[in-house]
């Protein structure tokens, strides 16, 4: 299966596509009224399509002690249809373990109507590269794949080039999201897609939250046998667009239109740093990512879409003074915060 020329046009123009997070209820339960509103929030928003059993849904929802991910992935999936958008929107779900099981969650994508899966190769050291590609031969076969370079930052690990020149030769392939924290890693996925016969039907995204607005404003260009080939990172598969998302979508829109009339402003660079700092405090970047999961449900929760900033894991808490930091940058760019259209979003869903 494919995608529609609709939806296709769309990931390649460039989605903004939130990671979803996971509502609970303080005793740990999936809390489906929140979840449920939180899709809602993000549709909403204007987003181009949501990301849903990736990182910041928590990988735990696996885990048969809580077995939540086909349910979070049904939910968010009526919630889409329920809304009855009238643009193209994009549903991805994430998969990841071994091959056995990154199948079976592919085909429990595919039944749920989503359009492409984010397939993370997380947790597989003991797999080669030449594994890792034929399981990615296997998913691409169910479903179009995301391909997805997780940071080594986060439990990641570094791929060779030509595991990339590969990995971009695999039909139904048609998008990678970059999230390696290091510019060279990211280089090495660019020119390996520039280098592929397939470098026009493969979309970049940028998952390098450190390093957003640049991302997003930055053209690649390679000699490749003597032609120059340029390619651009068209948008963000991004935990940080879970939170502020209405502002962020808006910044979105406005350096897609910058790019459009190629006029670059010095004040990106500024709002770059501003989003970058944001990003640090979400994301625990003083104590290694630690509270990154805890610290977006915690922004969440201080606008009321959240009961509360519970994970499934025990141990995923925000850090040591991570509150006060979250509390600094939110006071710092309020015009990067989405408070107000939060605001009026709930007071509508709860008149009604």
């Amino acid at each position: 299966m494919g995608l529609s020329p609709e939806k296709w046009t769309l990931l390649h123009d460039g989605a903004f596509i939130p990671a979803h997070p996971l509502a609970l209820t303080e005793q740990k339960k999936l809390d489906e009224a929140s979840q449920r509103r939180l899709t809602r929030y993000y549709l909403e928003a204007g987003v181009d399509g949501i990301a849903v059993g990736v990182h910041t849904t928590q990988f735990e929802i696996r885990d048969p002690k809580f077995s939540l991910f086909e349910d979070v992935l049904r939910i968010a999936s009526e919630e889409v249809e329920m809304a009855k958008i009238n643009r193209p929107f994009l549903k991805i779900a994430g998969v990841c373990g071994p091959t056995e099981q990154a199948v079976k969650e592919a085909k429990i994508a595919r039944n749920l109507g989503y359009d492409l899966v984010l397939l993370s190769n997380g947790g597989l050291n003991h797999y080669t590269e030449a594994d890792l590609l034929k399981r990615t031969e296997l998913i691409a076969e169910i479903i179009p794949v995301f391909g997805f370079y997780l940071q080594p930052a986060v439990g990641g690990r570094v791929f060779s080039y030509h595991f990339w020149t590969e990995f971009a030769n695999i039909k139904n392939v048609l998008a990678i999201k970059m999230a390696p924290f290091n510019r060279y890693q990211t280089l090495d996925v660019v020119r390996a897609v520039c280098e592929s016969k397939r470098r026009d039907e493969i979309a970049l995204y940028t998952g390098n939250d450190d390093n957003i607005v640049i991302d997003l404003l930055t053209t690649y260009a390679f000699n490749i046998n003597n032609q120059e080939v340029k390619k651009t990172i068209v948008g963000g598969l991004l935990g940080h667009w879970s939170v502020w998302t209405r502002s962020a979508v808006q910044l979105f829109n406005a350096i897609k239109e910058a790019k459009r009339k190629e006029i670059i402003d010095l004040k990106w660079l500024t709002i770059a740093q501003k989003v970058t700092d944001a990003n640090a405090a979400f994301f625990d970047t003083a104590h290694q990512f630690k509270g990154s999961i805890s610290g977006i449900n915690e922004v969440l929760r201080r606008q009321g879409l959240l009961q509360g900033n519970w994970c499934l894991a025990d141990h995923e808490v925000l850090s040591d003074g991570q509150s006060e930091e979250i509390s600094r940058v939110t006071a710092a760019y309020p015009e990067l915060n989405d408070d107000s259209f939060i605001k009026s979003f709930l007071s509508q869903i709860n008149g009604q």
